[in-house]
């Protein structure tokens, strides 16, 4: 049963993570132009069914979740509604961030700000592997979920890898490229890993150093996607909270910061430079 403009009820992906993934399955399903009955019709369930999960009414179940992968080829993926259920369940992720995952496997850009902490997509195994054994010690998560939470980036990272790839834009604070993690071999080579990155054609990485001062715009991590529709996603996420935003008048000035940020930043060549002097022990 397909809602009429009328009675369409907004969303607030915000809400909750059930909010989040009903929105999601929403988003989903009117990007490829499908009523409620036509989605409905191919995972197995009725219209009314498909109408309460994505106004939060309903929980999604393993099983419902596992049809909308079927239907939509998300099984196996990052864009898995199976793993956005898994991690609702357990309410391992923050707000936003499961619908947040599956617009990055399909977005055509994206822009990253880190401080700190090299971003997920761009850290080695052994890299996040440190930060998720560091996160067992002090009693965060379990063995268990810090292999997963490995495994989960590393997949994270290959549902970019596509024949058109997204453009991949990263400042990273110089504090991501000086503090030490896993050790000196394993901080080596992610650094190495950055010089890789920046040589590729559909990437662009910039250093922003300290020397900027009070210029730099962003004080916690910013993601931003630009959708193949050309529209713009924002999310930003603090130590306990993440937050997704479609709305423009809070998205734009999110990326003219982020222009400012990369004016004032490294150029990608001095950039690359700066962390090839770090590798050397010379700066």
């Amino acid at each position: 049963m397909e809602s009429t403009l009328v009675n369409r009820k907004e969303l607030n992906p915000d809400a909750s993570p059930q909010a989040a993934f009903g929105a999601r399955v929403r988003s989903t399903r009117e990007t490829r132009g499908w009523k409620q009955d036509d989605l409905a019709a191919l995972v197995g369930y009725s219209g009314r069914h498909i109408s309460a999960i994505e106004t939060g009414r309903k929980p999604p179940t393993l099983q419902f979740s596992r049809s909308l992968d079927t239907a939509l080829g998300y099984t196996d993926t990052t864009a898995s509604f199976e793993r956005a259920w898994s991690q609702l369940r357990r309410g391992s992720l923050l707000e936003g961030f499961p619908e947040y995952l599956g617009q990055e496997a399909l977005a055509a850009e994206i822009r990253l700000f880190e401080s700190g902490l090299i971003p997920g997509l761009l850290q080695t195994r052994e890299y996040a592997q440190a930060l998720a054994d560091s996160a067992i010690k002090r009693g965060v998560i379990t063995r268990e979920q810090a292999d997963e939470r490995v495994s989960f980036l590393i997949e994270r990272q290959a549902a970019l890898v596509r024949p058109q790839p997204p453009m991949v834009i990263a400042v990273l604070d110089e504090s991501c490229v000086r503090r030490p993690i896993g050790g000196t071999a394993a901080m080596d080579a992610q650094l190495a890993w950055l010089m890789e990155f920046a040589e590729q054609p559909n990437t662009m990485l910039q250093i922003a150093p300290y020397s900027i001062g009070e210029h730099r715009p962003f004080d916690r991590s910013v993601n931003l996607l630009t959708l193949s529709d050309r529209s713009l996603l924002a999310y930003v996420e603090s130590q306990t909270q993440g937050h997704l935003d479609r709305a423009l008048t809070s998205v734009l000035p999110l990326v003219r910061a982020y222009h400012q940020l990369q004016a004032v930043s490294l150029s990608q060549t001095a950039s690359v430079d700066m962390i090839h002097q770090l590798r050397k022990g010379t700066l």
